[in-house]
């Protein structure tokens, strides 16, 4: 495995540094404020922004170059620095039109939607025009086992009728959130658990759809995006709406989830490694009983370890990367597995030791780190908690062993 950039990719990384260093680092405040300000509207300087990096071509970068001429055209491998840098801030990966939720919409669009859905959903989404969401985790059942959902789609004539309750769905309190994909049941009585469920497009201005409210992530209500709880009475839309078919849902799912799952843990290599820089920074600057942090051994060791943690799970992440592109995700499901358990644990760990080297001031909205630290916290949890993956790549070991 050669994980050596290539020039196009460091071309690539060093352009985006420094329009992160020109135009996102320094308003980070001036973004804050206009979220303060404008609730669940898109902040102006967002939109500013996406356009700046749009005219420059630096848009979509996470999807492969097939999918239309709108994608960026990298591999996983290709991606991982890019989606690194652009995860030392919560809200620029946006910037560049590769934010989740949408990612994962538009590849389950762009791999299973038809002409006319990629003609009215993925066309907008690729273009940065609005917004989307997947509503999959419910409140009322273990949603971490897919089969478990509850929600209804119920086929009546030429339509689906959906009824159900779904809560923490990313981006759907947002004012530009203009389409959800919702996964429910179609066939509850299936033998095949796995082919119970299905996903169709529900549009967030459809009669029945009911934002209940944002729920909080320690008590952040992550505006404008938001995670919103909500309520699908009697929602009712074209049968043409389905993606791929009726029981296809959960193949779907798990085709959806792979590349999200290490395009978290890309940006989660990236929060610790800015935790890290901050780290090091408030060391050499800040002095307690007459000498720099840095002068004392614990603060060493914790700058040392912080760094060999990031860079383990770096090279584990750029092997499941490598892995996906030259074998498949399918190939690749335990190293995705792996990674998914590591980065948001590693990145727990670095950003814990920069807030205790910041002080009370690292609890604070001065510095990044409290924000940072309830993202990554959401992670063990995002796309499958810790202990689901853990029990999968248990078993894959335990049974290798018997052959």
């Amino acid at each position: 495995m050669d994980f050596e950039y290539t020039d196009k990719v460091k071309e690539l990384v060093l352009r985006i540094t420094n329009f992160m260093d020109e135009h996102v680092y320094p308003n980070e405040a001036l973004y804050h404020e206009q979220v303060v300000a404008g609730g669940w509207k898109t902040p102006p300087l967002m939109q500013e922004l996406k356009a700046k990096a749009k005219a420059q071509g630096l848009w979509n970068f996470f999807l492969p170059l097939v999918y239309g001429e709108h994608s960026g055209g990298l591999t996983n491998l290709e991606y991982a620095p890019i989606a690194e840098e652009l995860g030392k801030v919560h809200w620029a990966s946006e910037v560049f039109n590769c934010a989740a939720p949408d990612t994962g919409n538009m590849e389950v669009l762009a791999k299973y939607g038809n002409d006319e859905q990629k003609k009215q959903w993925l066309e907008p989404l690729l273009a940065g025009e609005i917004r989307s969401a997947f509503a999959m985790t419910e409140p009322d059942v273990a949603s971490s086992d897919a089969t478990n959902i509850e929600t209804s789609i119920v086929r009546d004539g030429d339509e689906y009728v959906i009824n159900g309750r779904k809560f923490y769905i990313s981006g759907a309190c947002r004012e530009s959130c203009k389409i959800m994909i919702v996964m429910g049941k179609t066939d509850p009585e299936n033998p095949n658990r796995h082919l119970q469920q299905s996903q169709v497009l529900v549009p967030m201005n459809t009669p029945g759809v009911n934002v209940i409210r944002p729920m909080t992530v320690f008590g952040y209500e992550d505006a404008p995006e938001g995670h919103a709880e909500i309520i699908f009475d009697n929602v009712r839309v074209p049968v043409s709406n389905i993606l791929l078919g009726e029981g296809r849902g959960f193949e779907i799912a798990q085709g959806r989830l792979g590349p999200g799952r290490i395009h978290h843990c890309m940006r989660s290599v990236g929060a610790a490694q800015r935790a890290l820089e901050m780290m090091a920074k408030r060391a050499n600057e800040r002095v307690a009983f007459g000498r720099p942090l840095a002068s004392n051994q614990s603060v060493r060791e914790d700058l040392a370890i912080s760094h060999c943690q990031i860079e383990q799970s770096r090279l584990m992440t750029l092997k499941a990367a490598f892995k996906m592109d030259t074998a498949g995700n399918k190939e690749a499901k335990d190293l995705i597995s792996m990674i998914k358990i590591v980065a948001p644990n590693m990145a727990l760990d670095v950003i814990d030791r920069a807030i205790q080297m910041h002080g009370a001031a690292g609890l604070s909205q001065d510095f990044y780190l409290a924000q940072m630290f309830a993202g990554q916290r959401t992670l063990r949890l995002a796309d499958g908690p810790d202990q689901v993956h853990m029990m999968q790549l248990g078993r894959t070991i335990a049974k290798n062993a018997e052959a």
